[in-house]
């Protein structure tokens, strides 16, 4: 009986000038017989080619990547008899691309990735998107907003408003712990005024959803973070726990939902804690991550739960510093690989 073959996944390089390239091409370079494929790589193939060569030059790769590739100046060029099952998509730089230097001209050809990635997804031509890291500070001063004119804030957020959904969650996970987070990148003194009963209901039920289809955890326990120090201390150091954030858990609760109510951030965090819950949810971005990234910062993965898609992230920024060094670890985006792989049922 014939197989219909996988669908291909799709990785953006990001910022030319950080190490989306570099940890793409480390990755070809030394770990390609475990990647799933068709693999679709989108960066400017003149760019691409460079930074190939740099880290060549500098003994970091061996391999001659590029003849391992199908270079393709549009989707269409997919063959499923190729005998080379990876793809390089030729994404076009507005200007030249420097290891470490960044130029807003090319925010324009970042977001053409963006856009790619979202039209193939939502068009089933592909099974999952991997992004490796983009420089929000380029996308801004280059112009690039999202689709409701707000300034451009990050790839989550990006991929929200295109897919044209009311609310996504971003949530980081690594071996030690799941954590998603009810807001995500705007300024601390805003948190407050940001989580609402809607933004609580939400987070939950998305991040509950997920863990039940994507994760195959039948009865998740979940944790939630409290706002304020020690949880609001009964309302003596803040009334958002008594006031917004637990009557809209109790009522998960009363609906069976193994879901805690707002617990004190500093002791959720422990061995004691983690050991039993599938997942924990905080209340901002730091108050997750911190403690998330010291536990496995490099083999982390940035997932955004409720799109109709499959995107997947690595967990760290375009390392300018270190970008066509060949220092930089591709650990993270091997990981968000393969949780791309599960997440969109499999090999």
């Amino acid at each position: 009986m014939q197989t219909t073959p996988p669908k291909p996944l799709l990785i953006t390089t990001g910022e030319p000038a950080g190490i989306g390239m570099d940890i793409v091409i480390d990755t070809l370079a030394h770990h390609a017989h475990a990647l799933p494929t068709p693999l679709i790589i989108c960066a400017d193939k003149h760019a691409f080619a460079e930074r190939v060569a740099q880290l060549q030059k500098q003994g970091k790769t061996q391999t001659d990547i590029l003849a391992d590739m199908t270079v393709m100046d549009d989707i269409g060029g997919i063959d499923p008899s190729d005998p080379r099952p990876i793809y390089l998509l030729h994404v076009p730089c507005f200007a030249p691309v420097v290891a470490g230097v960044l130029n807003a001209d090319n925010a324009r050809m970042v977001k053409a990735q963006l856009d790619i990635a979202h039209t193939l997804a939502t068009t089933r031509q592909i099974r999952a998107i991997i992004t490796a890291p983009l420089q929000k500070s380029v996308m801004i001063d280059g112009g690039v907003c999202l689709d409701n004119g707000d300034k451009f804030s990050g790839h989550t957020e990006y991929f929200m408003h295109k897919a044209g959904v009311d609310k996504v969650v971003m949530m980081l996970a690594n071996a030690k712990m799941k954590v998603a987070l009810v807001t995500t990148h705007i300024p601390l003194k805003d948190v407050p005024s940001a989580i609402t009963p809607q933004e609580i209901r939400q987070t939950v039920q998305i991040t509950h959803d997920v863990m039940v289809h994507k994760f195959g955890i039948t009865c998740p326990k979940i944790l939630v973070c409290g706002l304020n120090p020690h949880a609001g201390e009964d309302g003596h150091l803040g009334d958002e726990e008594l006031m917004v954030i637990n009557p809209v858990l109790h009522d998960f609760r009363k609906n069976g939902m193994d879901i805690s109510l707002a617990m004190p951030a500093d002791t959720l965090f422990t061995e004691r804690h983690l050991a039993v819950a599938d997942a924990v949810i905080a209340m901002y971005h730091d108050q997750g991550l911190a403690p998330l990234k010291s536990h496995g910062f490099g083999d982390t993965v940035n997932i955004t739960l409720g799109l109709p898609y499959v995107r997947t992230s690595v967990d760290h920024g375009t390392a300018l510093d270190l970008a066509g060094t060949g220092q930089a670890s591709s650990s993270s985006l091997r990981r968000a690989i393969e949780m791309a792989v599960m997440m969109s049922g499999g090999v």
